[in-house]
């Protein structure tokens, strides 16, 4: 089943993919990306191989971590409840069985196209600094994510009163997602919520880049906007998860802009006393 569910996803995305790519990419940033795209994969292939290495690191994690978070981390599931209490329940009082097929769909769909997207779009800008920066920004999600799933040991909603959320509980109106997520997250794996962050992260992008992708900033914002609902709305976080998404996301941002600027600053750097040596020979 999380063959046949996971085949379904990346079928879904290939579709929607080069779909948006002709309509927000445009055919001159396509043309000059298929010329350029060999010297472009091999000056960004440092960053690329970060994320992959992160990927790689988070999904061993998101095993093993369950049990060394038993021996280091801190049960926070009751403190959540205390301070939230059943806010998350309003969503409960308005669904709606056209409601949970959205939510799920963007949980799901939604928010694999809205990463995967920008990683493609930001490839074909001439300037390379902003795909540097989200590629960046996305393994530090990851990074400080998996250390926080660790040290921090919380049930969802869907786990905590299941009996009140069955309306809108992801696994009750589509249980085939659970062969998905089971793949890459555990249920005591919800503080901070990286669908959050890292959906809110592809947001900021959108918003930097509105100049050059006028049309796909407010799609990326409504995504964004219904995945972090949908994380909710489905059972799947508490509100304080998505509170903690939204600030890991500002602070990954953050600290990708620094990172890249330094990067850059170095490389210029070495070239410029590569080329002083060239010189002097």
């Amino acid at each position: 089943m999380f063959t046949e569910v996971l085949t379904r996803v990346v079928t879904v995305v290939a579709i929607m993919l080069p779909i948006a790519v002709l309509l927000f990419v445009g055919r001159q940033r396509l043309a000059t990306t298929r010329r350029e795209w060999r010297s472009r994969l091999r000056t960004e292939a440092p960053v690329i191989a970060i994320l992959l290495v992160v990927l790689g690191f988070n999904r061993v994690m998101r095993q093993a971590g369950p049990a060394i978070s038993q021996e280091i981390g801190f049960h926070m599931t009751s403190t959540f409840y205390q301070v939230e209490g059943e806010f998350i329940l309003v969503f409960q009082r308005i669904a709606s069985a056209e409601m949970t097929a959205y939510f799920s769909a963007i949980y799901v769909y939604g928010y694999a196209f809205l990463l995967v997207f920008p990683v493609v779009a930001y490839f074909a800008l001439s300037e390379t600094r902003t795909f540097r920066r989200l590629l960046t920004a996305y393994s530090l999600n990851y990074a400080i994510g998996v250390v926080l799933y660790i040290l921090v040991i919380a049930y969802g909603p869907r786990n905590m009163m299941p009996e009140l959320l069955i309306e809108t509980n992801l696994y009750d109106n589509s249980p085939e997602y659970q062969h998905l997520t089971r793949e890459v997250n555990r249920n005591v794996n919800v503080f901070p919520s990286l669908h959050t962050s890292l959906a809110a992260t592809a947001a900021i992008y959108a918003f930097r880049t509105r100049e050059q992708y006028r049309a796909w900033f407010p799609i990326a914002v409504v995504l964004a906007i219904s995945v972090i609902i949908s994380t909710m709305y489905l059972g799947i976080h508490w509100a304080i998860d998505v509170v903690a998404g939204l600030l890991l996301a500002g602070a990954a941002v953050w600290i990708a802009d620094r990172l890249v600027a330094r990067s850059a600053l170095i490389r210029e750097t070495t070239t410029r006393q590569l080329d002083r040596l060239r010189g002097n020979r």
